[in-house]
């Protein structure tokens, strides 16, 4: 694909960069990609209950990979 020089200007003013404490200019995809990002809520684990979850993780993803795990259809199905 050939690039193509685009002569068009975005001019923005120093005082309106001030104002507003920068500017940044990103593709559209990575913008949609950031305020997707965004969405998501965060949560922050320390110390021991961070710990204890990770086990579980670790512990979870070892019966996984080692075929413990089955599919059910309900809650119900759990014996």
């Amino acid at each position: 694909m050939a690039t193509q020089e685009i002569n068009n200007k975005i001019i923005l003013s120093k005082a309106t960069i001030l104002k507003q404490n920068g500017m940044v200019i990103l593709p559209l995809q990575e913008y949609k990609r950031l305020c997707e990002d965004a969405a998501i809520i965060t949560y922050r684990l320390k110390g021991k209950k961070a710990e204890k979850l990770d086990c579980l993780v670790r512990d979870g993803m070892n019966e996984y990979k080692a075929g413990k795990c089955k599919t059910i259809k309900s809650l119900a199905d759990l014996d």
